[in-house]
């Protein structure tokens, strides 16, 4: 149904600083001026991001099948 609140799973404490570690990382990501990076710079930052993206998608996976 549009607009109706859908159940949350329970995150354990471990869980929740996962998702808050890939939230302050991708927050960091949005405002850095990614002309000013070198090289290496830019492919940190990318593989910090993929990391944290392959995280969040086991996150979501770990919550699915808690349910």
């Amino acid at each position: 149904m549009p607009g109706s609140a859908r159940p949350r799973a329970a995150l354990s404490s471990h869980q929740r600083q996962r998702l808050e570690a890939s939230r302050r990382t991708l927050a960091a990501a949005r405002v850095t001026d990614l002309a000013s990076l070198n090289e290496a710079a830019l492919i940190t930052l990318v593989e910090r991001l993929r990391a944290h993206l392959d995280d969040a998608v086991h996150l979501i996976d770990e919550t699915t099948y808690m349910c």
